[in-house]
């Protein structure tokens, strides 16, 4: 049976971006100082098009708790702005600003110092405005909606 070429191409793309979730898990474990945080933050924002589940967004809250040091609040914004940064993918795009979005609302307020801190010495995390993820039709209507949305 032979796949049509669009097929074959969001097939290739998906294990792609399985294997480059894997990769980014694998080097959390062994080079991160935050490796639960990070492994969180990649498994929350990962390829595949769902929402973050819910428990990587709970490691997430808690490893930025009040109870937390205030540098684990800037590593998860760094983290975050990093992965926002260097992706041209729609879904961790969308996923990143999802749980950026939601660790502003339901997060302590030390994230939310810590994202006015981050604004203040290295620009806007959220511009996006540069954003496009061409891989298919599809793709390139969700770019223009993570643009809106960031």
């Amino acid at each position: 049976m032979r796949m049509s070429g669009g097929s074959t191409h969001h097939s290739l793309r998906k294990a792609l971006g399985a294997i480059k979730d894997s990769t980014s898990v694998g080097l959390a474990k062994v080079n991160s100082e935050c490796k639960d945080l990070d492994i969180a933050i990649v498994k929350a924002t990962n390829h595949v098009e769902c929402p973050p589940k819910e428990k990587h967004v709970r490691t997430i809250f808690s490893a930025i708790s009040a109870a937390r040091s205030q540098a684990d609040a800037a590593h998860c914004i760094h983290a975050l702005a990093r992965r926002l940064s260097k992706t041209h993918n729609w879904t961790v795009a969308l996923k990143s600003l999802i749980v950026i979005h939601r660790t502003l609302r339901e997060g302590s307020p030390s994230f939310r110092n810590e994202i006015l801190n981050y604004c203040g010495s290295r620009g806007h995390i959220l511009n996006m405005s540069h954003f496009k993820d061409d891989s298919s039709p599809n793709a390139w209507d969700f770019s223009a909606w993570v643009r809106t949305y960031a």
